[in-house]
């Protein structure tokens, strides 16, 4: 994938390897930017799979896990693919529109994702096709977010996963990230438009706000990646996933079986946590890192970020028998798991959860 033309601008530090900004000189500014006012985010090294065609609907929803035949034309919505085993292979961010359906995947995912659909093609009226060297996404970011695309010209949908065309490409409204006022406006636009579209929308009052920014309001807003955040185990219900990008009630799909027993038991193998680390390494943990209670792996992390507010916290995988106060450690560091992801109980596990992340925060203000 070429370089982004974003990555040209003032201050622009590169992801490791990556072809988008990790920031453009001040991180934790720019988080400011995204959680209280409008921010551009380059998101150009998502993968972009097309999917033209009839029967391209309920040829999907026969192979995903989303209910997919009755989405309407301009209508937006998350998906999975699944192993026959239920486990988690692709998340899919959708957009249908004129006759064809869009999919953005993770960064490297898009390939084996359109071979898998041009292997189950079979004589369906269908014509799946990766296009990310024609396509880039770009996400504005920020309680002001519509007002800057209204100020831009452009179009803001106003329904969740709702989509609206531009000239060519379209802007879809994703669910919020940060504490919830952070407001996301995808847009997929050509990537010779890619300088274009932002001075467009930086002339009508975005700033410019590298990936690290975006991660660590997603992270907060426990929004989880494939392959970061899950692993080659992760199944549905041990994620947010469960509820949108899986419906429940919807017929025979690949890795069905699994996901029904899982949701009728009521007890997935392990839940999705935000993590409170107390920062005693500059160095952050990569995910994949074991979560450890003493000397015993319980689970793992996935993305780690330095939070402009809450400090260093992560998104993590740990077991259904890990309580909700428990000392646990990541890579030398104490960790907590922070107390909204605590169910009320009989002996307040959730005030204990409270005082297990003040003290890990307590550390790390005084180091």
């Amino acid at each position: 994938m070429s370089t982004s033309p974003l990555l040209s601008r003032p201050g622009a530090v590169a992801i490791e390897g990556g072809s988008v900004a990790a920031h453009y000189g001040d991180p934790l500014r720019e988080q400011r930017t995204l959680a209280e006012g409008a921010g551009l985010v380059d998101r150009s090294d998502r993968d972009v799979v097309v999917v033209p065609g009839p029967d391209r609907l309920s040829w999907l929803h026969s192979l995903t896990s989303q209910h997919l035949e009755q989405l309407a034309d301009g209508a937006g919505t998350e998906s999975l693919v699944l192993s026959p085993q239920g486990h988690v292979e692709h998340h899919l961010v959708l957009a249908d529109l004129g006759g064809s359906i869009w999919a953005d995947v993770e960064p490297g995912a898009g390939e084996s994702l359109a071979t898998f659909l041009d292997r189950m093609r079979f004589l369906l009226r269908v014509e799946p096709a990766l296009v990310t060297e024609q396509w880039a996404v770009l996400s504005l970011v920020g309680p002001k977010a519509a007002d800057v695309l209204t100020a831009a010209g452009l179009p803001s949908p106003e329904a969740p996963y709702g989509v609206l065309p531009l000239a060519e490409g379209f802007v879809r409204r994703m669910p919020p990230i940060g504490d919830g006022i952070a407001t996301v406006f995808d847009l997929l636009v050509r990537r010779e438009e890619v300088d274009a579209i932002a001075d467009r929308l930086l002339g009508a009052g975005a700033a410019l706000a590298g990936f690290q920014a975006f991660e660590a309001l997603r992270v907060e807003a426990r929004r989880p990646r494939a392959g970061v955040d899950s692993d080659h185990r992760t199944i549905p219900n041990e994620v947010p996933w469960l509820s949108s990008a899986v419906h429940l009630d919807k017929g025979c799909y690949r890795g069905q079986e699994t996901v029904a027993r899982v949701h009728n038991l009521g007890r997935p193998p392990r839940r999705l946590v935000l993590l409170h680390l107390d920062g005693v390494s500059e160095a952050l943990p990569e995910a994949g890192t074991p979560v450890l209670l003493g000397t015993r792996e319980v689970g793992r992390v996935g993305t780690v970020v330095r939070h402009h507010e809450l400090g260093v916290i992560a998104l993590a995988l740990v077991k259904q028998s890990v309580a909700m106060d428990a000392v646990l450690t990541v890579a030398g560091s104490t960790a907590a798991i922070d107390p909204a992801d605590t169910p009320a109980g009989p002996h307040d596990t959730r005030a204990a959860a409270r005082d297990r992340v003040r003290a890990v925060r307590s550390a790390t203000i005084g180091r």
